[in-house]
């Protein structure tokens, strides 16, 4: 899963809009705007959403695994 603040956080990282993750994952672009207000989605929507994010050069930090603890977004190496 990836979170409302997650999803934004990748979005500014990839200077991406809600339409361009949209178009990528293959969702509409209220369901960007519904993750990203906190609002429950189907599993199989966020998955589509992460893996668009991912193929994009996203890695998604779990609790525990950025500098202060919480969840958080980082760039892979290029």
């Amino acid at each position: 899963m990836i979170s409302a603040s997650q999803s934004r956080m990748a979005r500014a990282a990839l200077n991406l809009g809600v339409r361009d993750v949209a178009e990528a994952a293959g969702v509409s672009t209220n369901t960007i705007t519904r993750l990203e207000r906190g609002e429950e989605l189907l599993p199989r929507t966020v998955a589509d959403i992460r893996a668009a994010f991912e193929s994009a050069g996203v890695i998604f930090l779990d609790d525990g695994q950025s500098i202060d603890g919480g969840p958080g977004v980082r760039l892979t190496k290029k």
